[in-house]
């Protein structure tokens, strides 16, 4: 992982360092500000592979940025970036006039060698991820590579929903684990991004594992977000992510854990971490707070889970404090 931050640097010195190490040399662009304001900037940034890609993220002040033809020329790398703005809003302007704004979750698609302009919609600044995706070896003809300019998604709300919901969670899985196989998640996000833009068909077996997956972390994320709710239900989550519930469940079949199994799986997850960190809780109250209405079968799940009483997890941390 390659991580940088101005934080070390003279006040005066860390624009001009932060143009070389990360607009020039990491990402082929041009940046500017203004020199009164240049004492005061301040940027953090990592770079991390994972699936044959590279994984940014960015928090940085205001500046602007620019990807020019000098700097394609200089700097050309044809591949696919997928933006996704985690705070704030970013500007964009393209090369035929087209503005947008990208607000915090959003995602932006282009290809890395068409010419942009852009920066921070608010005085917040950069604060960003960025995967960017080689596209050697896949078929996609040169001239659809050159009209991929920077573009929100718009049309289409669920195929926003799970490149974002994707996207978030390779993030935080490679933050976990960067030594992780990330192949698949990297391909299949190739594939959402280039369905989005319309470069690829719906129909491809391509599209089609990649609408797969991405709907399948998508539920994932709800059932994450939503455990607690002890009436959460096949019927909830499908109608949360559009689709119906019998597609819910081909969603799982794959995975060799029903709908039901990976949920209680879920629950028992966060159910043994609250009881080794939060000591203050009862194990009812742990118990309710992951979605189990009653509290006998939260017992009979956990020891079959685990071998061992919430009560026998709970006493183990104890001891260890």
């Amino acid at each position: 992982m390659l991580t940088f931050s101005t934080d070390d640097l003279r006040p005066r010195e860390r624009f001009d360092y932060w143009c070389e190490v990360r607009a020039r040399n990491l990402f082929g662009v041009t940046i500017s500000l203004p020199q009164d304001e240049r004492q005061h900037f301040q940027g953090r940034f990592t770079a991390l592979p994972v699936g044959g890609a590279t994984l940014s993220k960015m928090q940085a002040s205001p500046y602007n940025v620019s990807r020019s033809a000098t700097d394609i020329s200089r700097a050309s790398s044809d591949s696919l970036c997928i933006y996704q703005q985690t705070s704030g809003a970013s500007w964009f302007s393209t090369r035929n006039g087209s503005e947008f704004v990208v607000q915090t979750n959003d995602i932006a698609i282009s290809h890395t060698d068409v010419p942009y302009l852009t920066r921070p919609a608010i005085a917040h600044g950069f604060d960003l991820r960025v995967l960017k995706i080689p596209l050697a070896g896949r078929n996609l003809p040169a001239r659809s590579r050159l009209h991929l300019a920077p573009s929100p998604i718009r049309n289409d709300p669920r195929l926003s929903m799970v490149i974002s919901t994707s996207f978030a969670i390779l993030a935080t899985e490679a933050a976990q684990d960067p030594g992780a196989d990330y192949d698949a998640a990297v391909h299949h996000l190739a594939q959402l991004a280039l369905l989005a833009r319309g470069s690829v068909p719906a129909g491809s077996p391509d599209s089609r594992a990649a609408l797969r997956f991405g709907f399948l972390q998508a539920a994932r994320s709800v059932l994450a977000r939503d455990l607690q709710r002890p009436g959460l239900s096949p019927a909830s989550v499908a109608a949360a992510l559009g689709i119906s519930v019998r597609q819910l469940h081909v969603l799982f079949e794959p995975t060799g854990s029903s709908f039901s199994r990976t949920l209680i799986a879920m629950r028992l997850a966060e159910a043994r971490r609250l009881l080794q960190l939060q000591q203050a809780l009862t194990v009812t109250d742990i118990a309710h707070a992951c979605g189990f209405d009653s509290l006998s079968t939260f017992y009979r799940v956990f020891r079959m889970a685990y071998g061992v009483t919430p009560g026998d997890i709970r006493a183990t941390a104890s001891n260890a404090l």
